[in-house]
């Protein structure tokens, strides 16, 4: 099982999230999140005064799936969330050792 967690634009969200449920993904979490790569913020003007955006908000994804599916989602977020221009986002393949539903108390595969 691993844990894809997507870091995007997050005016991409409705899009990549429609690309998911074609793919068959049955569960996201989406947090909000802010934080900066190569993009490094920009500058804004506030009642006259300039100042400097560190920080620019994205959205983050998890994503709990099978070993078998992992490229179908990967293919789903990166098609849905790429714009092609600097600060579309990243997406990371973690290795998940065990996943527990709290309710029926399933394990593993089941559990997704």
């Amino acid at each position: 099982m691993k844990l894809v967690t997507a870091i995007i634009k997050p005016f991409k969200l409705d899009t990549v999230r429609d690309a998911l449920a074609e793919a068959g993904v049955t569960g996201i979490t989406v947090s909000e999140v802010k934080g900066f790569g190569r993009q490094k913020g920009h500058t804004e003007l506030y009642r006259g005064a300039e100042y400097v955006v560190d920080f620019l908000p994205k959205t983050m994804l998890q994503i709990a799936v099978a070993d078998d599916r992992v490229d179908e989602v990967l293919e789903a977020i990166g098609t849905a969330a790429q714009s092609g221009k600097i600060g579309d986002g990243k997406i990371f393949v973690s290795e998940l050792e065990q996943v527990i539903r709290i309710r029926t108390g399933e394990t593993g595969a089941e559990a997704i």
